[in-house]
């Protein structure tokens, strides 16, 4: 089962409700993404925290429903 690109961007927006987010289906098989992700909620955070915080929004589907997913997070 893979999740749909409206999923991803709901489960991450629940969240970080303030996100600016850009999601492609890099593959068209709903299961390879790549994510641009702009939020207040990374400021002063390093990339490894900015990316834990996301794959945390997903609930435990990353690697499981959700195969790739490539990220690219901004501070705003």
């Amino acid at each position: 089962m893979s999740l749909k690109l409206e999923e991803i961007k709901n489960m991450i927006k629940d969240v970080i409700p303030d996100a600016e987010i850009t999601i492609q289906d890099t593959a068209g098989d709903e299961n390879h993404y790549s994510a641009t992700i702009k939020s207040k909620v990374f400021s002063g955070k390093s990339k490894i925290e900015q990316h834990k915080i996301v794959y945390k929004a997903l609930k435990g589907k990353m690697g499981n429903e959700l195969h790739a997913l490539a990220l690219n997070t901004i501070e705003i």
